[in-house]
């Protein structure tokens, strides 16, 4: 019954699209300078979600270069492809959400549509490149922009998080790179991943809420200079020209607070607390080891300071029980100067305080959803080209602007 009605649906769809790019035309078809000719009725045959339907358009051909020319593919938006625009869309959906191999059948179980991985893998790819063409785009323009769209919707609290994470590669795509490998190599190249989202109220405890569905995320293989602009863009976006109070959230590393100094200035940055308690945690035992009842008692001593905002009273009893070993000691200051150069950062009490997060979950939950669950699985390689096209797909989709890009497209 459903094969029937398929077809049936595929006949009436035929019918529907017969003539559309045929016949005589007003206006002429230049190429080179010159007026494309006309070589009839060329016929072929689209995978449509109703299954194969076969579609004869007019095709003009330029008496100079030869190149072809079909003005009804660009009408149906299938130049260059035998795939309906319905169909590429489930097609890239599939292939962000899961293996190539998986989208296949996925879409062969769901949807009757019988392509290949390697389909799944060219179109996915392809709309990945469009999203980020279209994105790439509208970044440009947000970066000129200087003054709100709509200063009359101000947002109170706009909190901007982000962060890195390694993805394997193929080896051409390590060449020459350093890494943690035994051997000072690499596997991976790091993908920035940064998310924005609003916070307008706290819980009866106190706690800040995140406002439902206000998270969206930006990311890519690209360097941090390039990435600034992207998270910054994507911040403007959202409001950051007219919001309140901006909040930067993540851990320490010196190119998330290069970034917020150059683009957020003004704005609260807050290391993460669960980041500056595994250095807490490191700094005890390099003091107190072997003894683990010490490092026990001086990491809940020195976490109840953390939380409390004292970090100055953290640096100064580490400082009074540095050890004599000299490779020990180098690396206790090492985690003691990484408290003095944030201890800003860190006055979670004031943070707390004024009902603002102080933990950076949600990018990092957003590295495992967006980046490790569909680009780290077992045996996965990577060029930056095809990583970088699923990663704007899953970043699209799950900002909820999957539907935004398809009518853009249709505009």
């Amino acid at each position: 019954m459903r094969a029937a009605v398929l077809a049936a649906g595929g006949k009436v769809l035929g019918d529907m699209i017969a003539g559309i790019g045929c016949g005589r035309r007003t206006e002429a078809l230049m190429c080179c300078g010159v007026r494309m000719e006309s070589k009839g009725i060329e016929t072929k045959t689209l995978l449509t979600m109703l299954g194969p339907v076969p579609f004869a358009r007019s095709r003009f051909e330029c008496s100079l270069c030869g190149k072809p020319w079909y003005p009804g593919d660009e009408e149906l938006d299938v130049v260059d492809t035998t795939r309906s625009p319905g169909v590429r869309r489930m097609m890239g959906r599939a292939g962000s959400k899961s293996t190539f191999k998986e989208g296949r059948d996925d879409l062969k179980i769901y949807a009757g549509l019988t392509v290949s991985a390697k389909d799944v893998e060219r179109v996915a790819e392809g709309l990945g490149h469009q999203v980020e063409r279209w994105l790439t785009d509208e970044r440009n323009a947000l970066l000129k922009q200087e003054e709100p769209s709509d200063p009359a919707e101000a947002i109170s609290l706009l909190y901007v998080s982000y962060d890195g994470t390694g993805v394997p590669m193929i080896p051409r795509e390590l060449k020459g790179r350093r890494g943690k490998q035994a051997d000072g190599t690499a596997k991976t190249r790091e993908v920035k991943l940064g998310c924005v989202f609003t916070q307008t109220t706290t819980d009866e405890a106190g706690f800040p809420v995140r406002d439902p569905h206000s998270t969206t995320f930006v990311g890519a293989i690209e360097s941090a200079g390039e990435f600034g602009k992207r998270i910054y863009a994507e911040a403007v976006r959202r409001g950051l020209l007219s919001a309140l109070q901006v909040v930067i959230l993540g851990d320490a590393a010196r190119w998330i607070h290069g970034l917020a100094e150059e683009y957020f200035p003004g704005a609260i940055q807050i290391v993460d607390l669960y980041h500056a308690r595994e250095h807490v945690s490191n700094l005890c035992r390099l003091l107190f080891s072997p003894s683990e009842p010490l490092v026990l008692r001086w990491r809940a001593r020195w976490w109840t300071a953390l939380d409390e905002g004292k970090v100055e009273k953290i640096i100064a009893q580490a400082q009074s029980n540095l050890p004599r070993d000299q490779e020990t000691k180098e690396k206790a200051e090492k985690e003691i100067n990484f408290l003095t150069e944030n201890k800003e950062r860190m006055r979670y009490v004031d943070f707390r305080t004024q009902g603002l997060f102080v933990g950076s979950g949600v990018v990092e939950a957003g590295c495992k959803t967006i980046i490790g669950q569909r680009l780290k699985q077992s045996g996965m390689e990577w060029s930056v080209r095809g990583a970088n096209a699923i990663i704007a797909l899953r970043c699209l989709i799950l900002s909820g602007r999957w539907e935004e890009f398809w009518e853009a497209r249709c505009g």
